[in-house]
């Protein structure tokens, strides 16, 4: 089987980002399948380090980073960079950030 790198947004049947309070953002990744799910779970690409880059947050200030086999879906919580409807702030329903993970590169089978 050929494995081809393919964006996460091709796989995963939900990615968004939600504001999840004034200080806190919440992003989900929502798979189709159990099969899909256990796929990127068992690639090793989604990891709390790959967050840590693409948002520019240190580990240990993650606050939440979890696969939640029961829903087949991936839940991170980062602190916002400013408070919601603060000074530079620039959105305040936090619906544009889940855009890095949607271009997360993962092994998967060629079509």
């Amino acid at each position: 089987m050929t494995l081809v790198a393919t964006p996460l947004r091709d796989i995963a049947k939900v990615v968004r980002s939600k504001n999840a309070g004034p200080f806190e953002i919440t992003l989900d990744i929502i798979f189709k399948s159990r099969e899909d799910y256990d796929a990127v779970k068992a690639s090793g690409v989604i990891t709390r380090e790959l967050v840590s880059s693409l948002y520019n947050v240190p580990t240990q200030a993650i606050i939440t980073f979890g696969f939640f086999d029961l829903v087949n879906a991936v839940k991170i919580t980062l602190p916002r960079p400013r408070p919601q409807g603060g000074v530079g702030e620039t959105d305040m329903h936090a619906a544009q950030q889940h855009v890095p993970l949607q271009e997360i590169r993962v092994p998967w089978p060629a079509s």
